[in-house]
């Protein structure tokens, strides 16, 4: 790995603080830049599909303003027997995404995607977690928002919180993938970008 390489600059293309959050773990030095991306989700497009075509369209707008750096682009989508759960945004939204997932099993779709454009580098991967929650009343809804607020968290899930105790099971073989940015999957792209890891 030539040294040229290994010395790009990597940007998250995310204003996630949780996905900022879960990067610092790997203690590389990242820049974070906002990607401009519309997420509406496309006529007939499942939640798995587009979670990968948005991770990959953020990490290319971030990489067109900055060809050399390595750039690492990331969804999250809850998916909900085929149907796609987003960030609700505010309580009220909140409150009818938890009242429809209650008893029932969600798949969190969490794709991440790696470019350089410099070198031609271009990776991505899936992470499937599938999260069963348990019946629970609108009271604990309630409380549940009022202390997290995860109004930015698809299907206003916050399992690193409070949101842990109204699931039943969390199947997975990536435990950062359900909080936003799968780092397994992550760690391997970057050093297939020649972004050096414990190497």
């Amino acid at each position: 790995m030539s040294s040229a390489f290994s010395a790009r600059p990597l940007i998250l293309g995310s204003t996630s603080i949780y996905r900022r959050e879960l990067l610092q773990r790997l203690r590389l030095p990242f820049e974070v830049i906002g990607p401009q991306v519309d997420e509406t989700t496309l006529s007939g497009e499942s939640p798995q599909t587009l979670a990968c075509r948005l991770a990959l369209a953020k990490a290319n707008a971030v990489a067109l303003l900055h060809p050399q750096a390595v750039v690492i682009g990331s969804d999250q989508v809850a998916d909900l027997d085929g149907e796609a759960l987003g960030k609700p945004g505010n309580h009220a939204n909140a409150v009818r995404q938890l009242q429809r997932m209650r008893g029932r099993s969600v798949v969190f779709q969490t794709a991440v995607a790696v470019v350089c454009l410099d070198t031609g580098f271009a990776g991505q991967a899936l992470a499937q977690v599938r999260v069963a929650f348990r019946p629970f009343s609108d009271q604990a809804i309630e409380d549940y928002l009022l202390a997290e607020k995860p109004y930015d968290c698809a299907g206003s899930a916050k399992s690193e919180g409070l949101g842990i105790a109204l699931l039943a099971s969390i199947d997975n073989q990536d435990p950062t993938a359900l909080v936003g940015l799968p780092l397994i999957h992550t760690c391997r792209l970057l050093r297939a970008a020649g972004i050096p890891l414990l190497d």
